[in-house]
């Protein structure tokens, strides 16, 4: 049974902000979202950061609940405002927030917890038990104004402008897939390249990967794989035929690395065949359903580490992606290809959906 989320009540506060704002809703239980112009604007807690989002990134996740599938029906609330990908600045602060400043550009971690469970306070909160998600379990970005918790926000380097710092988000799922991996002076196998995969392309060469190979069904991705860096990519729908050509480029022995970035059970199970006795996987993608896998020929005699990638590490992961755009090594603008006004946004989820675009962003300025 979907919840419907309480009225949103008019903003309290004696800002000299507008009250109200445009906002993209999950307003039914069904396909697409609504345009709102007069919704609400937040309000401001003591420790709240209200941001005035300039550009944000459509999603995977924003695709799912456009278009109302399994998942979304048992987890999105109707009423909520989606989206979690986004560059501001600090429009108002709470009366307790010392890190920010009105007119600050920011962007924020999208996962947001309490800070006390364990992962919380042994540096792994992205994984904390009570994780709630912008835009999925609470409003979320596609909007003039959101609030945030200042421990949640993320300072935009100056040097880095908002249409990179909009796509934090899955750049960072890319960069903690393949900083897990340890990549550097390996053979990796990237399977899948949508939008965090043709990002893991351009990350792993960054971080020094020997040899990229890369694994999908879209051959105008897998051309700009090539381009990103991969040393091939292959068609898997031609089955594991492809895996022939990797052995015999190293030792026949297999790759070092996999990154799974698809979730589908195919490509899950080519990629295992193609890592060798001993090698990593590193799994981001997620299954649309329950995989039927071979554990004890993909993973307890090849004596392989399967690592779980969730979200990005707070706030190591951060780090890491301002450093690698700062050396300019990342090559993302043939990655985020198109954007449109918010008042545009069925031709900007249509553009997305269909695959004409790659990585969409909205722009509310």
């Amino acid at each position: 049974m979907t919840l419907t989320a309480p009225a949103p009540s008019p903003p309290t506060d004696d800002l000299d902000l507008p009250a109200t704002m445009r906002a993209l809703v999950k307003h039914h239980a069904g396909e697409g979202l609504a345009y709102d112009d007069a919704r609400p604007r937040p309000t401001v807690g003591p420790r709240d950061v209200l941001i005035r989002v300039k550009k944000a990134g459509i999603c995977g996740t924003d695709r799912h609940i456009w278009q109302w599938d399994e998942w979304s029906a048992s987890r999105i609330p109707v009423g909520i405002i989606t989206g979690h990908e986004f560059a501001g600045e600090v429009a108002a602060v709470g009366e307790a927030v010392t890190k920010y400043k009105v007119g600050q550009r920011v962007s924020a971690e999208g996962h947001i917890t309490a800070g006390v469970d364990y992962n919380s306070r042994t540096g792994n909160a992205h994984i904390a038990r009570d994780v709630k998600i912008l835009g999925v379990d609470r409003d979320g970005i596609f909007a003039d104004y959101a609030s945030i918790p200042e421990d949640n926000v993320w300072p935009i380097h100056p040097d880095i402008p908002d249409r990179l710092a909009a796509v934090f988000d899955p750049l960072g799922n890319a960069v903690h897939t393949v900083m897990s991996a340890d990549v550097s002076a390996k053979s990796v196998l990237i399977s899948g390249v949508g939008i965090i995969g043709l990002m893991a392309v351009t990350v792993a060469r960054a971080a020094g990967a020997a040899r990229i190979y890369c694994t999908d069904i879209d051959t105008r991705r897998l051309g700009l794989a090539r381009k990103l860096g991969a040393h091939e990519a292959f068609d898997a729908s031609n089955g594991r035929k492809w895996i022939e050509t990797v052995r015999r480029e190293t030792r026949g022995e297999g790759v070092d690395v996999m990154l799974e970035m698809s979730g589908a059970p195919s490509a899950m199970d080519q990629g295992f065949h193609a890592l060798r006795n001993g090698g990593t996987a590193a799994l981001l993608g997620l299954p649309a359903r329950t995989v039927d896998f071979d554990f004890n020929a993909n993973i307890i005699f090849k004596g392989c580490k399967v690592l779980g990638i969730n979200g990005r590490r707070m706030w190591e992961t951060w780090y890491q992606m301002e450093e690698l755009l700062l050396s300019g090594r990342l090559q993302l603008d043939d990655i985020i290809t198109h954007e449109f006004p918010i008042d545009r946004y069925e031709e900007a989820f249509n553009t997305m959906i269909s695959g004409e675009g790659i990585k969409v962003l909205l722009s509310l300025e």
